[in-house]
């Protein structure tokens, strides 16, 4: 289903994503980290809904459809480091410091620090070019949130 778009991504000299594609490989990050832990629990879900709904503008039933649509890509897609690694290469720094903050959103939704998703964190936020100072910050603010 998303063998056209994971091809683009993962192109040598990938260009730079579009809105819509943009939105849906920032989403498939979020279902693969709420996966990290082998659970993927209802405060994730709810959370990730939430997360797209405010920073992509969607109604509840436009988040829900993008959110199935990511799960399906997080099935496909490859290893995290290459899908990361390609999200790097096709979307603007502020965005992936953006996408950081909403990672820790969801990793800290059913209120537990698992020791997979923190692990997947890190290796994710060095992929995509976030140090872990920002990163630290990132988590500081979503923890402040709750």
């Amino acid at each position: 289903m998303f063998a056209d778009f994971l091809n683009r991504l993962l192109a040598p000299a990938p260009q730079p994503l579009h809105d819509s594609d943009a939105r849906l490989a920032l989403t498939a990050l979020l279902v693969r980290l709420a996966h990290a832990d082998g659970q993927y629990e209802v405060a994730e879900i709810e959370r990730i809904d939430a997360i797209i709904q405010a920073r992509f503008g969607l109604d509840h039933d436009g988040a829900k459809a993008l959110r199935r649509d990511a799960e399906a890509l997080e099935g496909e897609a490859p290893d995290t480091v290459r899908f990361t690694r390609a999200i790097k290469d096709a979307v603007p720094y502020d965005e992936r410091l953006g996408v950081i903050e909403a990672l820790w959103q969801v990793a800290l939704a059913d209120g537990v620090r698992e020791a997979e998703e923190d692990a997947l964190l890190r290796l994710v936020s060095n992929l995509l070019g976030i140090n872990d100072r920002d990163s630290a910050l990132a988590r500081q603010r979503v923890e402040a949130r709750r």
